[in-house]
């Protein structure tokens, strides 16, 4: 009797393991898109060594906000929406159509990104990838276990994006001892790159993947805190390291008088690098960053889209594939609709802080998280995180709205 019950115990631990990898997988294989290794190119070429602080000062405001939502989304058993519902009624609807809005705008990009992925490694039409990428989602959420499939492949594409560019930043050569020097002593302090770069890891559905994946899976109350905390940490060094990875890549190649192609400047550090072969590995990067990216925006999406009526939750499934289906045709049919892509992207700015604030306030009413009491730290952190947020999302919004008249 004892013999099995040491078994079971071993399994469960075994299948929290599982899950909780798979979490922070899901969410840092969700920043890392298309879009985050364009950003990563830009920057370094722009500040060279000293984006090194951008990358710590982003890290350190990453988990300061991830932790905030994860720990309140495990202690209250609810979902982001859910919890900003019980805030502000109406609230959490709001947060929910943007995220999904946003979710289906990047998605396109992203599924576009898996397109320009397999042209690059294989030689296809982009639009053939595209849908060839969107086949592949769609296979994944109708598998048998769903969940389990979905953990298991964002572990080994997030694996095998950080071995590849591994290996593009060693053919590059970075000045690796400068870059440690700037991290803490930089010759220039750019505030708009390092917020820009927070919304990139932690905004719009982001942040909310890996949060409501284990809440799917039952990891929550105040007996996981412990367990949470520790995936959602860990979600933010997975994405870091890759974006340290990629820095330093780019970094070698800039450092060494190339130019990158304003057109596509990630694919031109791999060239660049390790020549034809260089090439191949970043289509097999950007499909690879494309995919799970695609898999975290459709299921975050569609379990924001759950509190809008119970038949969504008990059709998920379908409801994910659909999200899938949409993104892609779109895609296919009319490229990427440039007026949807600026909406969202002007909107996404605000979804970190009106989320964020609302956990916050959550997070000190007994009604939504009961007995349990977060640290002053915690918030204060968060607050500050929330008026950063705000000012990007604000600055985004005019910058971008102009652009559709």
């Amino acid at each position: 009797m004892s013999q099995h019950s040491s078994n079971d115990q071993k399994n469960e631990r075994k299948n929290r393991l599982s899950v909780m990898a798979g979490a922070a997988f899901l969410m840092a294989t969700s920043a890392i898109g298309p879009g985050f290794l364009t950003q990563t190119a830009v920057f370094t070429e722009q500040l060279l060594a000293s984006f090194a602080f951008v990358i710590l000062a982003s890290v350190i405001l990453d988990i300061g906000a991830q932790v905030n939502i994860w720990r309140i989304i495990a202690v209250s058993k609810m979902k982001g929406q859910d919890i900003a519902n019980a805030v502000f009624p109406g609230l959490g609807y709001a947060v929910a159509f943007f995220i999904v809005l946003g979710g289906l705008a990047f998605n396109i990009g992203n599924v576009g990104g898996g397109g320009l992925g397999v042209n690059a490694l294989l030689g296809f039409d982009p639009v053939i990838g595209a849908v060839i990428t969107g086949l592949i989602c769609v296979g994944i959420f109708l598998s048998k276990e769903a969940g389990m499939a979905m953990d298991k492949i964002v572990r080994y594409l997030g694996g095998l994006m950080i071995l590849l560019t591994t290996y593009v930043m060693f053919v590059s050569q970075p000045p690796v001892a400068e870059a440690a020097l700037r991290t803490v002593a930089p010759l220039e302090i750019d505030m708009l790159a390092i917020i820009t770069i927070v919304g990139g890891t932690v905004g719009g559905y982001i942040t909310f993947a890996g949060g409501h994946r284990l809440l799917d899976a039952g990891i929550s109350g105040q007996e996981n805190l412990r367990h949470v905390t520790n995936t959602a940490v860990s979600g933010i060094v997975v994405a870091s390291i890759m974006r340290v990875i990629l820095f330093l890549a780019v970094l070698g190649v800039v450092s060494a008088g190339f130019a990158l192609d304003p057109d596509n400047p990630t694919a031109s550090v791999f060239q660049i690098a390790a020549g034809e072969i260089g090439f191949r590995i970043f289509g097999l990067v950007l499909w690879a960053a494309a995919i799970t990216s695609v898999v975290g925006a459709a299921y975050t999406s569609v379990s924001f889209l759950t509190t809008f009526h119970p038949s969504i939750e008990r059709n998920k499934k379908y409801w994910t594939v659909g999200f899938i289906v949409a993104s892609t045709t779109i895609f296919a049919l009319i490229g990427q609709p440039v007026t949807l892509l600026i909406l969202a992207g002007a909107f996404n700015g605000l979804i970190l802080p009106l989320a964020l604030g609302s956990i916050l306030f959550a997070a000190h009413r007994s009604s939504i998280v009961g007995k349990y009491k977060h640290p002053i730290w915690m918030t204060t952190f968060g607050g500050i995180i929330v008026l950063l947020t705000t000012f990007l999302g604000i600055r985004t919004l005019i910058t971008n709205i102009p652009q559709l008249f």
